[in-house]
Order: structure tokens, then sequence, then C-alpha cells
């Protein structure tokens, strides 16, 4: 049949259907279950109005508790079997196996790498563009260039980014911006400045606010026993304080790679197999497209905060940074905890972007392409699906925190 007849029949057979299902389930309700007539009629309209929204809902209900429901358990049934032996059950073997595999331990460091700076940087970006875009005269277009990439697929924002890292052989006319940057650079002042001064500055920024970090998890715990938070909380705060002290070392010994390391000067680079820096090149990625998201669900929550707080804060003398910090934020703190979860769970689950661009090679290996290479690379049911639920694993809390906070937001 042509497409564009299957398409209409599509359409036709979905529309009808839909319109048939309203008007026969009305006559069910109302007609036979729930008649209008009689000594009950009062009683019966009370519940088919009750009954109605979910007679509507209940086919959507039922496609979706399936869809979602069945790939869960068939994920976990495959993750204890052995395709290759007939479906076997072997229990917790393919997770043993995915343990022992270098490349998953690589994927997960890579993903609470990007779990780290992704979220924080995007959720910064778009509150700073949130802020700024209202008082410009212009802030409406300047929020539409903002907000374009969320328009742009991961691939189309992929293939974007590898022509802006594109590395040619030396000698030929780079077409990459990165690397038409770079040849710039042949040892003196601004080589000096931007590749040695600048990424020590801002390694020593990060280590500082990670200490900070520190000793805000840490303080509580120190305190004396009797106002010490209980013990979970606790037992959370230092785990939470021994990862941010291992990132200050990683940024101070970054630093000192920084100063002390040799750089190619006069020849175009292959950013994308550098590993480390490879990561956070993929990163940029993602905070250019969710930096969009972040202005606009921030923009809103700045608009709704009452102007008699702000005024009232002027009128006691707080200058701009002081009624930005001390006024507007604790009010759409809520609102930032949401818009962070949410990039966080697009974090968990980023595949397209290191698939078109590196393909986990050069050490930038994250989960989901690691379950995708197993799943339909390597054959490997098993371990792919073991991989799948650690994603879920991961992503679950966030996603029931994303929801409470989204419905306490809304109350």
């Amino acid at each position: 049949m042509n497409p564009a007849l299957l398409g209409l029949f599509t359409i036709v057979i979905g529309v009808g259907g839909c319109l048939a299902y309203f008007y026969f389930s009305n006559i069910l309700l109302d007609k036979v279950i729930f008649p209008a007539t009689g000594a009950n009629a009062g009683r019966n309209i009370n519940l088919a109005e009750k009954v109605r929204p979910w007679l509507f809902l209940a086919p959507a209900i039922l496609a979706l508790g399936l869809y979602l429901a069945y790939p869960v358990f068939a994920t976990i049934w495959l993750s204890l079997t052995d395709r290759s032996q007939g479906n076997a059950f072997v229990g917790l073997a393919n997770y043993r196996q995915m343990g022992m595999d270098p490349k998953f331990w690589e994927a997960l460091r890579n993903n609470m790498l990007w779990l780290i700076v992704v979220p924080a940087a995007s959720t910064a970006f778009g509150l700073l563009a949130a802020q700024l875009t209202d008082r410009i005269r212009w802030g409406s277009f300047a929020k539409s260039i903002i907000f374009m990439p969320m328009a742009i697929s991961f691939v189309g924002a992929a293939v974007i980014f590898k022509l802006v890292y594109d590395a040619r052989p030396e000698g030929t006319n780079q077409i990459g911006i990165l690397n038409a940057i770079w040849l710039q650079f042949d040892g003196g002042f601004w080589s000096i400045v931007i590749l040695r001064v600048l990424p020590v500055v801002i390694l020593l920024a990060i280590a500082a606010l990670c200490a900070f970090l520190v000793l805000v998890f840490a303080k509580p715990v120190l305190r004396p026993e009797h106002t010490r938070p209980g013990p979970l909380n606790s037992a959370v705060r230092i785990l939470a304080a021994i990862f941010t002290a291992a990132l200050v070392l990683a940024c101070l010994w970054g630093a000192v790679n920084a100063v002390t390391g040799t750089y190619p000067y006069g020849t175009p680079q292959q950013w994308l197999t550098i590993p480390v820096w490879n990561s956070f090149f993929l990163m940029i990625v993602l905070i250019w497209i969710q930096t969009g998201f972040a202005m606009v669900i921030l923009s809103a929550a700045l608009r709704g905060i009452p102007e008699e707080t702000i005024e009232a804060a002027i009128i006691d003398g707080a200058n701009p940074l002081q009624i930005f910090f001390s006024i507007k934020m604790p009010q759409i703190s809520s609102t930032i905890v949401v818009v962070w979860t949410t990039i966080t769970i697009v974090v968990l689950k980023v595949f397209d972007i290191v698939y078109a661009m590196t393909n986990g090679q050069w050490q930038t290996q994250v989960l989901a392409n690691y379950m995708y290479d197993k799943l339909f690379r390597a054959n490997d049911w098993g371990v792919g699906s073991a991989a799948a639920m650690v994603i879920m694993l991961l992503v679950t809390p966030i996603l029931v925190w994303n929801v409470y906070n989204a419905r306490k937001e809304m109350r």
C-alpha cells in the first residue's frame, strides 16, 4: 500500500477508534450501568460522573502500564539468564561479569563526572540567563536564541560540535573552530594565559568550591552528639564529604598537571581523543542544549516572586547581589531542585551524544552506550540487561524525588 494512503488509513482508524470508544463508553455508562432513571437516578448520575474520567483514561493507563511494566520485568529476567544457554537461569552471574569489566567501571566513573558537571553548569547558566535576560530590552529575543538548541536533536547537536572539534592534517586549512584558535598559539603570552593560567584558576576555583561543600557536609556531623543528624543522614553526609574531598584532590592534581604539562603548539589536535578532557568536550554539547530548558523554567519562577519582598529588601538597603542570593534564591529553591533533578535524569540516560561523537572510545564510555554495546554489538543480552538495570536503579530515586518536589511545588 502507498505510504501516504497507509498513513491516512492509520489516522482514520486511530481517530475513529477513539471517537467510537468515547461514544459507546458513554452509552454503556449512562444507559446500562448507571441509568439516570428510576428511584436511584441521582445516585447513578453521581457515580457515573466519578467513573467517567477513569473509563476515558483506562486505555491509556492500560497501554502505559503494559508499556512500562513489561520491559522492566523482561529486562530483570534477561539479566538473570544466559541467552547462549537457551535462556538458562544463571542468577547474578551477569552482574558479576559486568563488575569485572573495566569498561563498566569506566562508564560508571564517567557518568558520575557527567552528573557533577552537567546539571550544575546547565542550572547555573540557565539561572544566570534567566536573571540577565529579564533586565535587558531584547530579553525575549535573547531567550529565543538560548532556547533554540532545545529544538535540535542530540545527534544533530553532536554533528554541529563535531565540526567545532574537527581536526585536519597539519598544513591544510582547518574548519574546526577550536583548532583554528589553537593554531594561533605558538608559546607566546596568551598561550601561557589560556593554556596554563586559565585552567589552573578554574581548577583551583572548583577545588575551593568542593572544599566548601566538604565543610557543609561534615559540619553537622562534627557537632555535639545531641545536635547531630540521624545515623542515615550522617552516613550520607560522610560519604558525600569523602567523595567531594576526592574531587578536591583531583582538581589540585589537575592544576599541577596544567602547570607542568607540555603542549604541542602549532599542530592541530584531535580533541575528542584526549582522555578526560574529551569527556568535558562532550558535556559541553549537553550543557548547550539543557541551558535553554533551565532558563525557561527558572525565568518563570523568578517572575513569580512577589514584588513586595524585593521592594522591602531595597528599602532595607540590600544591594542587587544580596537581593538575588538572599531574597530570590530561597524563594525559587524548590524550582531549582526540580530543574537540577530533571537534568540529572537526562544525564543518566545520555547516549546519543557519546555514540555520535566518540562511540565510547578514548575513555569516554557511559552507561547507556555500554548497555548498547553489550546488547547490540557483543550480543551479550545478559550483561546488557544488567547494565540497563543499573541505569534504572540510578534513575528511579531521582525520578521519585523529582515527582515529589514537582507536586510539592504545585501545592
